[in-house]
């Protein structure tokens, strides 16, 4: 092959800058600064070849040209206006030869061949990527050269080739580790927001026979932080009277490719948690292979269903009572009083007091209540001075709500009576409570005593 004469060489400029190979360049190698060991053997076989002490593998970029392996140099770059391969990369054949460099006209002038080491021969083929001229492999050689056989010349461009089919792979290798190190933050991050939330994850294998999950799930189960155990440990967590149940929700929707919706108790019987899930992948057949699913701490929840039922079952109990009630006072009034605007008044406070009893109730869900809370609800609205009026000597009483209702209602008799015609008909009248707790033949008694002090005679 013949070296090409300058008016054969095309204008360089253009290519060297050109952004369509430098994006190409840039993408791909983006480290282009440091030299790979894995271009080594590239270079030695490219020396050894041309029986050359020089041989390179480089990417020319637009002002610097970068060693990615060196054979018979200790150089890792050169300015490209100093260098033979921009011309390979410009060359639209791929393929640049100086025969005598001391005697070519773009070379002739250069340090390096006017001065150490002498450069005389050079010879390179282009690095091609997505059709772009990125780069070379080269050999230089100090003594020159009459011709070049073809043979070298296309041993040369295979080279190059394979150069270029690593650069490829490398890139595809760090794009795919840069894309799993960013799934893997993900996961983390996934894995972290799961676990703070008190979310288990899970993924049973079915073949296998194990369950992998991560800590939240573990802790639901009562079970040691491993990340992966024997799924027939899992469903031994379950509370037995659950299992079956729950086995059955999972084989159907693996039957029928659904979505697993199923709320179970573990062990103790204290937790409750819900599962959700459904087939992730399956065989060549349509066996199922593993079922990823998600499980959450409903203990809460179902605490609160079980008020709310408990709360209303109570609250249609106490309906029906304060119903009957309701129905007695009003036949007892109408027994006392004959005159319809006095019974609306007795009939009216009557039901004010239960009203009261019910308001005390409702604000400790229908539980117990301090017979003080009682006393003081029933007795303000006969007083102007409740600390004044009313002197109170207790022991520390609870009361159920029958027993708050009842009890409520005798409070307001008496209250209403001790302001019609007793001591709370007077300024300077009050009354006095004591409330001891005994017990009389085995259960809990109320002893109340009310004394009216500084009434009428």
């Amino acid at each position: 092959m013949r070296e090409k004469t300058e008016a054969m060489l095309p204008t360089v400029a253009q290519v060297l800058d050109a952004r369509e190979r430098l994006s190409v360049l840039h993408a791909a190698v983006p480290d282009m600064a440091v030299p790979d060991a894995d271009f080594d053997g590239l270079a030695k076989l490219t020396a050894s070849l041309f029986s050359a002490p020089i041989a390179l593998v480089s990417l020319v970029d637009s002002e610097w040209q970068w060693f990615k392996a060196a054979v018979g140099t200790t150089e890792t770059r050169r300015r490209c206006d100093e260098s033979f391969c921009l011309h390979t990369v410009a060359d639209p054949d791929g393929v640049f030869v100086v025969l005598d460099a001391s005697q070519h006209p773009l070379f002739r002038h250069r340090p390096r061949v006017i001065d150490a080491p002498f450069l005389r021969f050079y010879a390179g083929a282009s690095i091609l990527l997505d059709g772009q001229a990125v780069g070379t492999v080269c050999v230089f050689d100090v003594a020159p050269r009459k011709e070049i056989a073809p043979k070298l010349i296309d041993e040369l461009r295979r080279i190059a080739g394979i150069a270029a089919s690593l650069l490829k792979l490398k890139e595809e290798a760090r794009r795919r580790a840069l894309k799993e190190a960013a799934l893997s933050r993900e996961e983390q991050r996934l894995a972290m927001a799961l676990d703070a939330a008190n979310v288990g994850s899970w993924l049973w294998d079915i073949r296998a026979g194990t369950v992998a999950g991560n800590g939240a799930m573990m802790r639901m189960f009562g079970l040691p932080p491993e990340r992966s155990v024997g799924a027939r440990t899992i469903f031994a967590a379950i509370h037995p009277d659950d299992r079956i149940a729950t086995f059955s929700k999972l084989r159907q929707a693996m039957a029928v490719n659904e979505e697993y919706d199923g709320m179970f108790r573990v062990r103790d019987g204290e937790r409750w948690l819900l599962g959700r899930g459904r087939v992730h992948d399956r065989d060549g057949k349509g066996a199922p292979l593993t079922f990823l699913g998600m499980t959450i701490d409903v203990t809460d929840q179902q605490a609160s269903v079980q008020r709310t039922r408990l709360l209303l079952k109570e609250l249609n109990h106490r309906v029906k009572n304060t119903l009957a009630m309701l129905q007695s006072l009003a036949r007892q009034t109408l027994r006392q009083t004959s005159d319809p605007a006095e019974f609306m008044t007795a009939f009216a406070g009557r039901l004010q007091s239960i009203s009261d009893a019910h308001g005390l109730l409702s604000d400790y869900e229908w539980g117990t209540i301090h017979l003080s809370e009682l006393i003081s609800k029933q007795l303000r609205p006969y007083v102007s001075d409740y600390a004044e009026q009313v002197e109170l000597h207790k022991d520390e009483i609870l009361l159920g709500p029958d027993q708050a209702v009842g009890l409520g209602l005798v409070l307001h008799e008496l209250a209403t009576n001790a302001l019609k015609y007793g001591s709370l008909s007077v300024p300077k009248g009050k009354v006095v409570l004591t409330a001891r707790g005994v017990v009389e033949d085995g259960g809990a008694v109320l002893h109340l005593t009310w004394t009216e002090v500084g009434g009428p005679p």
